[in-house]
């Protein structure tokens, strides 16, 4: 099961390498246009780059957030289990067990 979400992260980090690479100005063949083109592209590119890191964060908080979730929801599931299987003297009075 490692192995498939390993091959997972590795294909999503090569698309993010190749979309991160369309948008970086120094890797286009644009040395025909203007200064004023470059700029704007690198300011394009510096607003992507910072969406996607906050879009990465944003995710990354969320996993962990449910993760806490998903423990307390197992630590009450457990929490009644025990109060389930906990020794009630009062039950077994009235089913006639104890004395």
């Amino acid at each position: 099961m490692t192995e498939i979400s390993r091959s997972r992260s590795v294909r999503f980090l090569l698309i993010f390498a190749s979309v991160y690479l369309q948008f970086t100005p120094g890797f286009s063949d644009d040395s025909k246009n203007s200064d004023n083109s470059s700029k704007a592209n690198s300011n394009t590119a510096a607003i992507l780059v910072i969406v996607l890191f906050g879009l990465a964060v944003v995710g990354l908080i969320s996993f962990f957030l449910f993760k806490l979730w998903q423990k307390k929801k197992r630590d009450e599931q457990y929490a009644r289990l025990l109060k389930l299987f906990e020794e009630d003297d009062e039950l077994e009075f009235e089913l006639g067990l104890r004395d």
